[in-house]
């Protein structure tokens, strides 16, 4: 369950309130990555101090763990509400973290392609030759039907020969 701005900083102290108040839209989108680092680093450890408490108490009103501390509210409520805050500042800056993952991944692609687009500009390119061209003019295609290989004086004879064979063939009972 979400919890307001206002009822986040009545559970918080003066130095959570500003690490916290940091990690709202307008302010989270101006923090460096590298203050992002600290910050998760500091939520982390803010909310697993909380969390540490929240279950103390927990086991104390349980009655299954022994009471440490006399300063401490007396119910569990306080330290699980204050978790709930430094767990959601947690969320807003992990998705600020992914975002500037994110946009430095873009920035790295373009930069990427800009450096292949430039080697490929400047490379020699290595075409094949273009063949036939009309620099020239046009020049005669061989043919490619296959050659006889019978003298053209045989070529008659062979016809006669054929008609021979079939008249004695016809000419049989």
């Amino acid at each position: 369950m979400a919890i307001s701005y206002k009822s986040e900083f009545h559970l918080l102290n003066h130095d959570e309130r500003e690490l916290v108040r940091t990690t709202h839209y307008p302010a989270i989108c101006e923090i460096a990555r590298d203050d992002l680092q600290n910050t998760l680093k500091r939520l982390r450890d803010m909310r697993d101090k909380e969390k540490t408490q929240y279950r103390t108490k927990r086991r104390e009103t349980k009655g299954t763990g022994e009471a440490r501390g006399g300063s401490f509210p007396g119910t569990s409520d306080q330290p699980r509400r204050r978790k709930q805050v430094f767990a959601q500042a947690l969320k807003r800056v992990n998705k600020e973290m992914e975002r500037h993952r994110k946009f430095e991944a873009k920035a790295e692609l373009g930069a990427n392609a800009r450096r292949a687009l430039a080697m490929k500009r400047s490379a020699e390119f290595h075409r094949p030759a273009p063949g036939v061209t009309a620099h020239e003019g046009m020049s005669p295609l061989p043919s490619r039907r296959r050659r006889t290989t019978t003298h053209p004086s045989k070529i008659g004879q062979v016809s006669q020969w054929t008609k021979v064979r079939q008249a004695q063939r016809d000419a049989r009972p």
